[in-house]
């Protein structure tokens, strides 16, 4: 495995050319690095790296075994040794998900409201924003003075760009914390540092309002926001693509895991068919 790993260095350097993303860069590295320790001096075979597969498969999930295992053939392919490459599992993606994972509009609510008790203005709009245009958390940098301003955000990620609408009622909430603020120009969520809010940060400060809200931990992260967007949006217009071009999604089928029910709500449409006698 040795010719490989001298190759590492010029993989990760074409990743940044091909504008992925810095986690995303971070992420490929330690798995190419984790692949090769496991076989150290043995030399590269296809056998050995149907061997490893069969491994991560006793460790991982099946979609993080995938994510491994594209970062692996990604960089065998970069490296002049396509051979090596191996299949990815194939899921079979359930009709729901659990309902323990899903964050309920209610509590979404009670997050808000949590955060509005404690007079924290900043995490109250915080939610409200991440809710009501459906952006990553990646992305909220992207909610500036001047986006606010004319309602709305150019979004630049990955050599992609689109625009995302701020709801009429957010925009003057918006406008109002701004000028409370004195933010001139750029982004609106920021520290008391003035440097814009982090994923850890929002992250953290999500998490402290669970006990007040009375809502699982396990479902208040920042994603699960753009999940409960969806799933709204869904519900009222029923047009899979254009929420698919809302969420800035280039595959279709990625946007059908967002609007997918519970396990409780399949069960309930599947009584109402009405087939057993």
């Amino acid at each position: 495995m040795k010719s490989l790993s001298m190759k590492i260095t010029d993989y990760l350097k074409y990743l940044k050319e091909q504008e992925k993303s810095a986690s995303t860069r971070r992420q490929y590295h330690k798995d190419i690095l984790n692949f090769l320790d496991y076989f150290g001096t043995t030399p590269a075979s296809k056998d050995l790296v149907i061997n490893y597969k069969e491994i991560l498969q006793l460790s991982y999930r099946p979609a993080s075994v995938n994510t491994k295992l594209a970062a692996i053939n990604g960089f065998l392919e970069f490296a002049g040794r396509p051979e090596l490459k191996v299949r990815l599992l194939k899921i079979q993606h359930r009709p729901y998900c659990p309902g323990d994972r899903m964050l309920t509009k209610a509590e979404y609510l009670r997050l808000v409201k949590a955060s509005e008790s404690r007079k924290n203005e900043r995490l109250s709009l915080l939610l409200q924003t991440l809710c009501s245009t459906g952006i990553r958390v990646s992305e909220l940098a992207f909610i500036t003075a001047e986006a606010v301003k004319t309602g709305e955000a150019v979004v630049r990620l990955k050599g992609k760009t689109r625009i995302v609408l701020i709801p009429g009622k957010m925009k003057r909430k918006l406008s109002l914390y701004i000028k409370k603020q004195e933010i001139q120009s750029g982004p609106v969520f920021l520290t008391r540092g003035g440097r814009p809010l982090d994923r850890s940060n929002i992250w953290k400060m999500m998490k402290s309002l669970c006990t007040d809200a009375h809502v699982d931990p396990e479902k208040v992260f920042p994603h699960n926001l753009r999940h409960l967007f969806a799933r709204c949006f869904y519900s009222i217009d029923k047009d899979l693509a254009k929420l698919a071009d809302i969420l800035g999604h280039s595959d279709i089928n990625t946007t059908r895991i967002y609007i997918i029910s519970t396990g409780k709500e399949h069960l309930r449409r599947l009584d109402t068919l009405d087939l057993v006698v």
